[in-house]
């Protein structure tokens, strides 16, 4: 099984994009887990609507929807795709954690499946004035406890843009973002008390020395030049790692201003 993360920025535009439609009909992902989607519940039901074979756009293309609307319309929301042929390993579905202040911005999907929990996320930036550091703080610490209430149960996989790089190794210009957004204290800090928890970062700990990104800014030549940040994850239970064959970043496919990335199971 081959589950990817992206974070498209936006699904109508994204889905304007060759390379977009390119990866989608490629069917490379057993499972999609696609976060800022951008679009209203209300949007979303006029512009992917369902026609009268009961089909939609995704589901044409082989994939069962999943969405999670933010309230506030053009803002954050998630989205997962699974191919039709495993819908029927999918027990259960539930979007948000129980917390309105959290669930309202359509971040978070907790699929259930035979031998693990799949977590969609998109984890609150803190933005540049650092003015929703206490805002993200508290809702990677609500994840983390539902998490560990979870992992009771099956191992977890949880996904999506982390909006923070871990380690120096993680961004290009470590030393220029010391305190910046995405690259505080705080924020490092809690990565690494959820991996002392018992999780593991399966890229860092399968390519340990390796320099390679998920995000770039839309400044001019940035990513050609490759100045770039890992802020986009695959964590899992520690005890599900050994069934982790590949984690990778796909930096060649374009389409977003973040890459995809996968694990193979």
């Amino acid at each position: 099984m081959k589950i990817y993360s992206w974070n498209i920025n936006g699904i109508r535009a994204w889905l304007k994009k060759p390379e977009s439609q390119v990866f989608l009909k490629s069917g490379k992902a057993d499972i999609l887990c696609l976060q800022e989607v951008k679009i209203s519940e209300e949007s979303r039901a006029k512009e992917f609507p369902i026609n009268l074979a009961g089909e939609s756009f995704f589901n044409e293309l082989g994939y069962m929807e999943y969405w999670n609307s933010a309230q506030r319309p053009g803002y954050s929301g998630t989205l997962t795709l699974i191919k039709k042929h495993l819908v029927p390993l999918l027990l259960s579905h539930k979007n948000g954690m129980g917390i309105g202040k959290f669930d309202v911005e359509g971040r978070m999907q907790t699929l259930e499946f035979k031998d693990f929990y799949l977590i969609n996320n998109y984890f609150p930036n803190s933005n540049h004035e650092l003015s929703r550091l206490d805002y993200k703080i508290e809702y990677n610490q609500a994840l983390h406890k539902l998490v560990k209430k979870l992992e009771k149960k099956k191992p977890v996989i949880i996904t999506g843009d982390l909006n923070v790089a871990h380690n120096e190794i993680d961004l290009a210009r470590p030393k220029d973002n010391v305190g910046n957004s995405g690259f505080t204290k705080e924020e490092r800090e809690w990565i690494d008390e959820f991996l002392k928890a018992g999780f593991v970062d399966t890229f860092r700990d399968l390519h340990p020395e390796k320099v390679q990104y998920s995000w770039w800014s839309y400044r001019a030549m940035v990513r050609e030049r490759n100045i770039g940040w890992r802020i986009d994850y695959f964590v899992v239970s520690k005890k599900l790692m050994k069934k982790i064959k590949k984690a990778e970043i796909h930096d060649e496919i374009t389409g977003s201003d973040h890459c995809p990335i996968s694990i193979e199971i």
